[in-house]
């Protein structure tokens, strides 16, 4: 079952419930967004212990549509590439 934000603000009201949920909200918000404006900005997140995410710049190129098989110009793009942490690797794998 995937987290949702509300429910990970929830968990972190439970743990520190001397602040507000509001200010929790406002926080994640805050930390979500300074993560988006560096991956825009082609610099690397890296979160100790959990992981890097990288920008990844993907070349313009010649594609097939599938359904009609005609060919299609793919535009050059960023993708979010994510290297998960060998602590991180260690716990999932129970090691």
């Amino acid at each position: 079952m995937p987290i949702t934000k509300s429910e990970l603000v929830k968990q972190l009201s439970k743990t520190y419930p001397n602040i507000l949920k509001k200010d929790l909200e406002k926080f994640f918000d805050i930390f979500i967004n300074e993560i988006k404006l560096a991956l825009k900005n082609d610099e690397r997140v890296e979160l100790r212990g959990w992981g890097v995410f990288l920008t990844k710049f993907q070349k313009s190129k010649m594609s097939r549509n599938p359904k009609t098989g005609e060919k299609v110009l793919v535009n050059e793009k960023k993708s979010i590439n994510f290297k998960m942490s060998k602590d991180l690797f260690n716990e999932l794998n129970d090691k």
